[in-house]
């Protein structure tokens, strides 16, 4: 089994919505709304897997903000916040290795995201307000 099937495998294990797939480049976007995971990006770019969920936009720097999110990727089990490129998205991130990877690592990360999505969801909400 190489790495697209492999993770193809993990993601219908955990009962997650596939909404796109491309083997050629290396890609699925898919749905957990159980957890509250909607669009969840993952990239398959050997040697890791790397996720990305879309979480708010904004349109000014607020230093309120980035500094709450720091402190809650202290808290954050696997993964973390991170902005775009843009400088105007903000997005949980989290990357593993492929060449390791088993199905609880895959599983402990989406409930990572999730949980993170459930503790920290007023708070997100009230972000992408501003």
């Amino acid at each position: 089994m190489n790495h697209f099937e492999k993770i193809e495998d993990f993601a219908l294990r955990l009962h997650c919505r596939i909404l796109y797939k491309s083997e050629e480049n290396g890609i699925f976007k898919i749905d957990n709304p159980s957890d509250g995971i909607h669009n969840l990006i993952l990239g398959i770019a050997p040697p890791i897997l790397i996720m990305e969920q879309f979480l708010f936009s904004f349109k000014e720097d607020n230093l309120d903000m980035f500094k709450k999110l720091l402190q809650k990727n202290r808290d954050t089990i696997h993964g973390g916040f991170v902005i775009n490129e843009e400088g105007d998205r903000v997005l949980f991130r989290y990357t593993m290795q492929l060449q390791n990877i088993d199905f609880n690592e895959f599983e402990s990360a989406l409930n990572s995201l999730g949980l993170l999505l459930s503790e920290f969801s007023q708070q997100i909400i009230d972000f992408s307000k501003l």
